[in-house]
C-alpha cells in the first residue's frame, strides 16, 4: 500500500499512456463498457420474455418470436442465435428450465424447499408477466404474501430494466407494510435477471431480505397463479387500448383480488380479510410473562 501512494502519479500516468497507446481516450472506454453492459442486461431481459412467450407458446418457432417481439436492439440472426444458445429452439421442458445462463449468473438456494410458513411476512414471492396490447408488449411484476396470498406490490412498465421492473415493485411492497419489515423475510423469485441487479440487491439487503430462487416454474408456482388470475380472470375482459388503461386496469385487478376474491385456501376469505383476522387473532392472544 505504502508502494502504490509513491508510486500514484506514475500509476496513473502508466494508465493515461495505455488509453493513448490502443487510441481511445479513458472516457471513450468506460463509455464502451457502459454500453457493453447494458447490451448484457438487455440480453438477459429478452431472455426473460421469449421464456414468457414460450410458456403461452409452446410451439411458436424462434422467428416467429422474433417478428413478435420485433426488439430495437438485437437482429434477427442475433435474436435466433440466443434462442439456440438458451435452449429455446427445443421442447417446451427445456425452455422453461433455462432461463439465464448460468455463467456468471448470480443464483440462491431455495429457501422455499420443505418451508412451513405459518404467518404473513415470513415469504414473499414475485415473478414478472407480459401482457400483450395491438402487438406491443408491456410487463407487469407482482410481489404477494406467500401465506396471506395478499399481492403487497406491483409494477406496470413498457420495458424489462430493473429499475421499471422488481425494483419499484419491490419499493411498493414496502410501502404496504409501511416500512414495518421484519429482518429475515424470504425473497423467492425465478432467476430473472432484474432479481439480482445490483440496484435490486442493495435494497433487499437494506431490509435485510434473505434472497431465495428457484430453478424451475413450478417451484414458484403462487407468484405464476397470481399472474394468471390476473391477466385472464380480469385484464383479458377489458379490452384495454394503450399502456394509461392498463396500468388504471392492474390497479383496479389488484384491488379487486385482494379485497373482494375468495380464495379456497383461505377458507373463502379475500386476502385483506385473512390478514385482518390474522391480526386480531394476535392481539387475543395472551401476551407471555418473562420471570
Amino acid at each position: 500500500m505504502i508502494y502504490f501512494r509513491e508510486h500514484r502519479d506514475e500509476y496513473d500516468f502508466s494508465l493515461n499512456g495505455l488509453y493513448s497507446a490502443v487510441g481511445y481516450s479513458k472516457q471513450a472506454i468506460h463509455q464502451y463498457i457502459g454500453r457493453s453492459n447494458r447490451y448484457k442486461e438487455e440480453v438477459l431481459h429478452i431472455i426473460e420474455l421469449i421464456r414468457q412467450i414460450r410458456l403461452d407458446h409452446p410451439t411458436m418457432c424462434c422467428r416467429h418470436m422474433y417478428y413478435k417481439i420485433n426488439p430495437s436492439y438485437i437482429g434477427r440472426d442475433r435474436f435466433e442465435a440466443i434462442c439456440r444458445d438458451y435452449g429455446f429452439t427445443a421442447k417446451r421442458t427445456k425452455a422453461r428450465h433455462k432461463t439465464t445462463d448460468s455463467s456468471g449468473v448470480i443464483r440462491f438456494d431455495n429457501l422455499l424447499n420443505d418451508k412451513i410458513l405459518t404467518d404473513k411476512d415470513q415469504a414473499w414471492s414475485s415473478d414478472i408477466t407480459y401482457f400483450e396490447i395491438d402487438g406491443s408488449f408491456y410487463y407487469i411484476t407482482f410481489i404477494l404474501d406467500c401465506y396471506s396470498r395478499r399481492i403487497l406490490g406491483y409494477n406496470v412498465s413498457n420495458r424489462l430494466l430493473t429499475r421499471q421492473t422488481t425494483l419499484p415493485a419491490l419499493r411498493n411492497a414496502v410501502k404496504t407494510r409501511k416500512g414495518q419489515i421484519a429482518p429475515g423475510i424470504i425473497f423467492h423469485s425465478d432467476g430473472g435477471g432484474q432479481y439480482y441487479a445490483d440496484e435490486f440487491l442493495e435494497f433487499t439487503t437494506q431490509y435485510s431480505f434473505k434472497n431465495s430462487m428457484c430453478k424451475h416454474a413450478y417451484e414458484n408456482g403462487k407468484a405464476e397463479r397470481v399472474n394468471g388470475v390476473i391477466k385472464n380472470n380480469y385484464l383479458h375482459h377489458w379490452n384495454l387500448k394503450n399502456l394509461g388503461e392498463l396500468v388504471k386496469g392492474v390497479d383496479r385487478a389488484v384491488n379487486l383480488y385482494n379485497t373482494d376474491k375468495p380464495h379456497s385456501s383461505l377458507k373463502k376469505m379475500t386476502p385483506i380479510q385473512f390478514e385482518n383476522k390474522l391480526c386480531n387473532f394476535k392481539k387475543k392472544q395472551p401476551k407471555t410473562q418473562v420471570i
